[in-house]
């Protein structure tokens, strides 16, 4: 009997950055605010349901525009969980939230965005986070 195995690719059209900050997450998204002239808004919590080891709640801030999508995510989840990892992006769980952005220009384009986020007092580090080498790609399809 032939078996089949279902590869699915996900389109990674978005830019992805780790921040390290002991800031909560709603004083670091008052700060983003402030420097890059956003609007992110506290959005529904992010759920990621595994089905044989329970829901995973991230907290989720959002900026929209015409042109533009920007997303603060906490990476830990809210909620305590039996796993082992309960990141967001288990790849990268020494980051505390991830900034999602989609369409990107000018001052929030990746080379002009990451200088600008080091310097903020909220963050103690930032970094690039390899797309193409993210395991869980599917928790970033929105």
């Amino acid at each position: 009997m032939k078996t089949f195995t279902l590869e699915v690719a996900f389109d990674c059209d978005f830019d992805l950055f780790g921040l390290v900050s002991s800031s909560r997450d709603y004083t670091l998204a008052w700060t983003l605010n402030r420097t890059l002239r956003l609007r992110l808004i506290r959005q529904p919590d992010l759920v990621v349901d595994l089905l044989s080891q329970g829901r995973l709640l991230f907290s989720h801030y959002l900026h929209v525009t015409e042109t533009l999508t920007f997303r603060l995510l906490r990476n830990r989840s809210l909620t305590s969980s039996a796993l082992k990892k309960p990141f967001l992006a288990p790849d990268y769980k020494q980051y505390d939230y991830l900034l999602h952005i989609t369409n990107g220009q000018g001052s929030l384009a990746a080379d002009e965005l990451l200088p600008t986020l080091a310097v903020l007092p909220a963050v103690q580090y930032a970094g690039p986070v390899e797309v193409e080498g993210l395991k869980y790609k599917e928790n970033f399809q929105f």
